[in-house]
């Protein structure tokens, strides 16, 4: 009953959605797949500071809720309702409808595009919203049901296309993507990747999707606690260089990019006006 009114609900927003994306362009993730030269650079920064040019500011609000700013376009992922007690205003939000935490049935009216990652049981839906400075686009995945059954097409991983990086969050992922599904996501520069252990997908199939991705930068998010994300350092530091970031927020480019992959780790906070 829920899905039935949240569809509903979202309709009018997903038909407008569509209507005022601009023409298709073809995707430069899935077009190139080329290395990319850069030296390790992490930049501390405020969001509503000025980005650099070719900069893509990322900042890690609580659980898998990410702010994504390129230009003059800003982003958020999993998107609860709340960011912070700001007055701020994403020009588009993503939602993943695992459980509460990743979606909501009400989001304000004036956020113009809002993008869930479902559609009809079953038949999945598709995104490709051209803003300019950004490029939303969207890879179908499979979710468990709260029955123990799978729901097809039932949740979704978000590509964000920025300044030419490739920026990938996996959302509420439960299982390892196809050989058809990778190929749609394309290359991935930086990757948002749940590593909670269990809620989503195991640590050892996790792992093996970011080894096989080879992403740049990898930011864990919806981990559960330090003992949870030590795990999952503990795994992936013969692979992967391991960084904390000193603030909740990064600026990444093209040549910014770290030559080794890479493991930000940054901590969650909620926007604030001091900012």
């Amino acid at each position: 009953m829920i899905r039935m009114v949240l569809s509903c609900l979202l309709l009018a927003t997903q038909a407008a959605t569509q209507a005022a994306a601009q023409e298709r362009r073809p995707s430069h993730c899935i077009a190139l797949a080329q290395e990319t030269p850069g030296l390790s650079y992490v930049h501390k920064a405020g969001f509503r500071d000025v980005l650099p040019e070719y900069g893509v500011r990322l900042r890690y609000i609580a659980h898998a809720s990410f702010l994504i700013q390129a230009g003059d376009i800003s982003a958020v992922t999993d998107f609860t309702g709340f960011i912070g007690n700001v007055d701020f205003i994403p020009d588009v939000v993503t939602m993943n409808h695992a459980h509460e935490t990743h979606w909501t049935a009400s989001p304000d009216p004036i956020i113009p595009h809002v993008l869930p990652g479902w559609g009809p049981v079953g038949e999945g839906i598709e995104h490709h919203l051209d803003l300019g400075a950004m490029v939303v686009r969207n890879v179908s995945t499979d979710i468990r049901s709260f029955a123990g059954g799978v729901e097809p097409k039932g949740n979704s991983i978000f590509v964000f296309e920025a300044e030419g990086l490739c920026i990938a969050h996996l959302g509420h992922l439960h299982h390892e993507p196809s050989d058809d599904q990778y190929a749609a996501l394309g290359r991935m520069d930086v990757v948002m990747a749940p590593v909670d252990g269990g809620f989503t997908m195991d640590l050892g199939s996790m792992m093996r999707v970011l080894r096989r991705v080879k992403a740049s930068v990898v930011i864990p998010m919806h981990w559960f606690g330090d003992a949870t994300l030590g795990r999952f350092l503990g795994g992936m530091e013969d692979d992967f260089a391991i960084t904390f970031a000193k603030a909740s927020e990064i600026e990444l480019s093209l040549r910014s990019l770290p030559d080794r992959p890479t493991i930000m780790v940054l901590r969650p906070a909620y926007l604030r006006e001091d900012e």
